[in-house]
């Protein structure tokens, strides 16, 4: 019996493959490929570029300034997606993709699903060594894109058109795969995209594909429920897997149903509500006192969705050595860290056999009111963080509280690096699930701007507010044209705090000078300040520097209701900073002429006498 084929190039039919594979998003069916960020160079102009061009009316391709931010672009389109979609970043040889190895490793961190194209050298090897490639003397199988293997889930190079009849497959099922979510990445040798082969006309079957819910082991969950009904104090912590599954509102109504405290990761923040009756506010190293204080007394903590980083644990210090830990991740390797017990499974499907089988239990109602009380006391702080004062230049706090009165509710917050994460982490009151998107799996200082293209583009009906400070737009900014060039409006507010401020904060808390961080302690003949609205607004954008926080507060009102990317700028205070904190393990020097670092070296080796030894 013969199979029916259809003759085209390798780029070809990788075009025509994605172009046919569809994923069921509220209820609808969607290309699970919504389209192509792209920079075309001599190493994919001639044959991508023209299957491309080809099926521009199914997979449209959109141009990046550079193939970092269009990769981040991507990650900020997945996260506001929620994975449920894809977006594909495509550049050539060389410099080009080694320009999206820092973007892999932000979805790589955060479990993102982002489908790397990179041009790749030839295979013939007849004219080597061409432009752009790198040559390894004792291993001429090697180039620059296996530098990609530490920060992808799945890596392949085509050498034969054949093969991506069964790559294509895998790399689908590793960007859909709730465990395994992350990068996927293939190189395109020049040489290997021009060359047609006889594909079978099935490969390019429309495919609808549904992201697995695997449910957990029995015998775990039954182990996990014994120990929730032990449990004095339970504590809830919610991870970014409890907004990638679903189960925010099931999270929700368990944790206010069973009288469970709720704190939030970062990537989880936004899984509730602020007001929420069982939320205690954000937790770790960027959290509040009230769920520090609670993580603290906790005796049996339900970590669902979180990878349990440092910033979540204050570096294993912020539980009790004897707190026992049930960790619900889809991911085993997640699962299994502390001496947790692991329970692997969708986090929808588990809470909801975790609360079927917990009869009528319920958490003590002292610990509940305690959890309420706390968090009454945290939010009384943040209104007195937040309060105007006199002072010309306004804190992060202030700055934070303004945007947020003014934002709608469903207005999406994205920030990443710097000193505005652990700032919108306690002062942001989350009005609307999923409206809040900090990147600190990776802290990618570039990824705000970009990542507010992408989530723009994810969805037309919200208004992402993206807030970064001056050294993050120096790092990368070239989308606030994009965005002003293909029509997807953000709000950006940039704060001017003089340099890496929070790095400063870092760098005078552990004893040292400052040194290389404020623009003004750095080796320059005259420090001054960039004017960040000129800068915006000769890329496009509808620009306005204010001077305090009345200005900030009509300036945002004056944004939402513009027609294009908007940018706020203001000069913000580098040295107040909210507190909250819980201790962090960094390395602080033993020996030291300063005095300031030998006792900073003394308070961190007592804090970790507080750690706990995990396994």
């Amino acid at each position: 019996m013969m199979t029916k084929t259809i003759r085209l190039t390798m780029t070809q039919a990788l075009v025509r493959y994605l172009s046919n594979q569809f994923t069921i998003v509220d209820g609808s069916k969607v290309p699970l490929f919504a389209g192509v960020f792209a920079i075309f160079g001599h190493g994919n102009v001639t044959c991508l570029s023209e299957a491309l061009e080809a099926a521009q009316d199914v997979l449209p391709t959109w141009r990046g300034q550079n193939e970092q931010s269009m990769a981040l672009a991507a990650i900020g389109f997945a996260k506001a997606k929620r994975r449920r979609q894809i977006m594909i970043a495509a550049t050539s040889i060389g410099p080009g993709a080694l320009n999206m190895v820092t973007a892999a490793g932000v979805a790589h961190s955060n479990r993102l699903p982002v489908l790397m194209l990179a041009g790749d050298t030839f295979v013939s090897r007849r004219p080597d060594p061409v432009m752009q490639q790198v040559e390894h003397f004792g291993d001429p199988t090697v180039n620059v894109n296996d530098a990609f293997k530490a920060v992808t889930r799945y890596w392949d190079r085509i050498v034969h058109p054949e093969q991506i009849v069964s790559s294509l497959p895998q790399a689908v099922a590793v960007l859909l795969d709730p465990a395994d979510c992350g990068p996927a990445f293939i190189a395109l040798p020049q040489d290997v995209q021009e060359v047609a082969w006889d594909y079978p006309e099935s490969f390019f079957e429309p495919t609808v594909h549904a992201i697995p819910r695997p449910r957990p082991d029995r015998a775990r969950l039954e182990e996990a429920v014994r120990l929730l009904k032990a449990a004095k104090r339970p504590l809830i912590i919610s991870g970014g897997g409890v907004r990638y599954s679903g189960a925010e509102a099931a999270l929700a109504k368990f944790a206010e149903a069973r009288g469970i405290p709720l704190a939030e990761t970062i990537a989880g923040k936004g899984t509730v509500t602020h007001d929420h009756p069982a939320h205690i506010g954000p937790i770790g190293i960027v959290g509040s006192t009230s769920a520090n204080a609670l993580a603290g007394e906790a005796d049996v903590i339900l970590a669902v969705g979180t990878r349990l980083m440092d910033f979540t644990t204050g570096s294993w210090s912020a539980f009790s050595p004897d707190a026992k830990f049930v960790s619900i991740n889809a991911a085993r390797w997640d699962a299994t860290k502390h001496r947790a017990l692991a329970v692997v499974g969708d986090a929808l499907e588990t809470i909801n056999e975790v609360e079927a089988a917990l009869g009528d239990w319920k958490a003590e109602s002292g610990w509940t009111e305690k959890g309420k009380v706390e968090f009454a006391k945290w939010n009384t702080a943040l209104d007195g963080f937040q309060k105007p004062t006199n002072d010309p230049v306004p804190t992060y706090a202030q700055v934070v509280g303004v945007v947020n009165a003014k934002a709608g509710e469903r207005d999406l917050l994205i920030t990443a690096a710097g000193g505005l994460p652990g700032e919108v982490m306690k002062n942001w009151r989350v009005k609307e699930p999923n409206t809040f998107d900090c990147e600190f799996g990776f802290s990618c200082m570039g990824y705000e701007i970009s990542a507010g293209w992408g989530a723009a583009m994810a969805d037309p009906t919200r208004t992402p507010i993206v807030m970064i400070g001056d050294g993050t737009y120096m790092m990368m900014n070239s989308d606030v044209y994009s965005s002003v060039l293909v029509g997807h409006k953000m709000i950006l507010i940039v704060c001017d705090n003089g340099g890496y401020a929070v790095i400063n904060r870092l760098q005078n808390a552990k004893g040292g000078a400052s040194f290389n961080n404020m623009i003004k302690d750095c080796r320059v003949k005259e420090p001054f300040s960039v004017d960040f609205a000129k800068h915006a607004e000769a890329m496009g954008a509808l620009t306005r520097r204010v001077e305090s926080l009345a200005d900030l507060g009509q300036a945002v009102e004056w944004a939402k209701g513009t027609d294009r990317t908007t940018v706020i700028t203001i000069v913000s205070d580098g040295y107040t900073w909210t507190p909250g904190d819980a201790w962090w393990d960094v390395g602080v020097p033993q020996v030291s002429e300063r005095a300031e670092v030998r006792e900073a070296h003394s308070v961190q080796a007592e804090g970790r006498k507080r750690q706990r030894i995990g396994v």
